[in-house]
């Protein structure tokens, strides 16, 4: 089982423990606040399973199906994670905005509410830094987008749990539903984020501009005569095409060993890379 399916599972599990742990707390409570952060790690449940099979997949190798491979297949995954991530808010919005109109609000048990939730919070910091970690070491937009769910839920957490403890503190009951509304605003803005990142690259969008300038200075250092440049990301795969130019002269034995000369260079700046090379007569 490779890094990236070992840390999916492990989001798996955390996000298991933490919305028995939430249910509970909310059940007892009576908090609308603390509810709201059980469904939120319930999508965050569904988001690492999603993950977890997406990052399974995207690895296989290319078969006559799919002949680029299987890479966005985590951009799908992404996009699904924030849709499931609006969800959650607007539900978690309907259910305060009844608690504020008019609803009776019964509040009980806030300190273990209160204690759950900032072990929530430590538990997700935790487990979306070794995400992030693995994310950026194997370019896994499906890792990414799972660390951005609990680096939400880290934010959203502490926020319920200092909330709890002011309730308790002033008694103001009416708080709990408008803590909930926050965090849900909160997690909208982060499934937006996550969305537009996620959904970009199934465009066939280019590399980013700073990247493409470092690959640029990459081929003028290597003293290559190119143009035509084009490059693409799908999931953790990266995909490079270009004309370059030769002598006229050269033969096709010389020209082919230039170029996995050229694919080689590159592939060791890049993980997971496709070159495609035309060549032209200078």
């Amino acid at each position: 089982m490779n890094k990236k399916v070992k840390t999916a599972r492990l989001s798996i599990i955390s996000n298991t423990f933490l919305i028995t742990m939430k249910v509970v707390a909310g059940i007892l409570s009576g908090s609308v606040s603390i509810i709201s952060e059980a469904i939120h790690s319930s999508m965050d449940l569904v988001a690492a399973i999603i993950a977890f099979i997406s990052v399974r997949i995207s690895d296989n190798p290319p078969d006559e199906r799919h002949p680029y491979g299987h890479g966005k297949i985590e951009n799908i995954s992404g996009v699904i994670e924030s849709l499931l991530i609006f969800a959650a808010a607007l539900w978690i919005i309907t259910e305060a905005v009844r608690k504020l109109m008019g609803e009776d609000i019964f509040l009980e048990s806030l300190w273990l509410g209160s204690s759950v939730m900032f072990i929530s919070a430590l538990v997700n910091i935790f487990v979306s830094r070794k995400l992030y970690k693995v994310a950026r070491e194997t370019n896994s937009v499906a890792l990414e987008a799972d660390a951005l769910h609990l680096k939400t839920d880290v934010y959203s957490s502490a926020g319920v749990a200092l909330g709890l403890l002011l309730i308790i503190i002033t008694d103001i009951k009416w708080l709990d539903p408008l803590i909930a509304i926050l965090v849900a605003l909160f997690i909208i803005y982060e499934a937006g984020l996550l969305l537009k990142k996620a959904f970009t690259p199934l465009l066939d969008t280019a590399w980013e501009k700073n990247e493409i300038s470092e690959l640029e200075k990459k081929l003028t250092d290597m003293e290559i005569s190119y143009h035509n440049l084009r490059t693409r990301c799908a999931g953790n795969q990266r995909f490079i095409d270009m004309h370059i130019e030769v002598p006229e002269n050269v033969s096709v034995g010389n020209a082919h060993a230039y170029c996995d000369m050229i694919e080689k260079e590159l592939s060791q700046s890049y993980d997971n890379l496709t070159v495609t090379i035309h060549v032209e007569p200078l």
